[in-house]
């Protein structure tokens, strides 16, 4: 059995994440801490608590997600688990990258936080509120929705921003072009062209003053080569090199999030098994849609966690 560890982005976040983490788990109270600390503000008492609108917010979100991830790999280790031993490959969704290179040994915990909140505060900061929009494509194939984006291009921005799998494509830029690209879409025979909820169009070339802020930030943090390879977003392949994931995390602000090719390259090359650690059981649905051949197993709870121990250390 090949395992890899995921980590899942942006909109897993819900008020209480964490909490139960806290409260059964040294290691895991010493992981908000250290957050906390880092950002110099109580970012454990909002995603406890709430409430939900300012968890929500881009720059509170990335780095609590990236929190109760790292809970979970804290707690795994402490109970026995090396993920250099155990795990081949690590990989995560938009800011899930950040967390699944933090528990690879990149970044420390304090250092993946504040690269977070610059992340999050310099992506709201890129495209003024109402400037840019993104759209979920249901049921049409990934050429298929390239061949939209490039249609309503003539009205402006438009491109893919996340190849999720299971029929499920986000399209983002200009709010005009996602509009036309949403309507040209079911009309080409998408089950639904839905309009998001979001603040900004993420992973779009309107990223690019983003994209900036991180080449800036990541030159200027401690980086080590990670213990396990990590399948980074915008190549959907296996990445050691430090340096190398960097310029590929600045990349992947403008680029397209291939988690549909990243699942596909797993089932390729012999994983069977994809933990899925921290809020929500996003990633899980998706591995399940994607290939029938890879198992997606959601870790957020105390009894998750002994139910994977129990499982890893067999």
């Amino acid at each position: 059995m090949t395992i890899a560890f995921t980590f899942p982005g942006q909109g897993s976040q819900a008020v209480g994440m964490g909490k139960d983490l806290a409260e059964n788990f040294a290691e895991a109270r010493a992981v908000f801490a250290e957050v906390d600390d880092a950002l110099g503000e109580k970012l454990s008492e909002t995603m406890f608590n709430g409430p939900e609108e300012t968890l929500t917010l881009t720059a509170n979100a990335q780095p609590a997600l990236m929190a109760v991830s790292m809970a979970v790999i804290r707690v795994l280790e402490a109970k026995g688990v090396d993920l250099k031993a155990k795990v081949s490959y690590v990989a995560g969704h938009s800011l899930g990258e950040y967390s699944a290179l933090c528990a690879a040994g990149m970044f420390s915990i304090a250092d993946t936080a504040r690269l977070l909140r610059i992340r999050g505060n310099a992506m709201q900061a890129a495209v003024p509120v109402g400037v840019g929009a993104m759209a979920a494509i249901i049921g049409l194939e990934h050429a298929d929705v390239i061949a939209v984006c490039e249609e309503a291009s003539a009205l402006g921005a438009c491109q893919i921003a996340n190849d999720n799998g299971g029929g499920q494509i986000v399209i983002s830029g200009e709010k005009a072009p996602v509009e036309k690209a949403a309507a040209i879409a079911t009309e080409k025979g998408a089950k639904r062209a839905i309009l998001l909820p979001v603040s900004a169009p993420f992973h779009s070339a309107l990223m690019a003053p983003a994209a900036d802020a991180m080449r800036e930030a990541l030159a200027g943090v401690a980086k080590s080569n990670p213990v396990v390879p990590v399948i980074a977003n915008v190549r959907a392949a296996p990445v050691t090199d430090a340096e190398e994931i960097a310029k590929l995390l600045v990349e992947q602000v403008t680029g397209q999030v291939r988690w549909r090719e990243t699942v596909e390259w797993f089932a390729a090359n012999g994983v069977t098994t994809l933990y899925e650690l921290g809020a929500g059981k996003v990633l899980t649905g998706l591995a399940r849609r994607i290939d029938k051949n890879v198992t997606g197993i959601s870790v957020n709870s105390p009894a998750d966690i002994d139910a994977a121990v129990a499982a890893l250390l067999a």
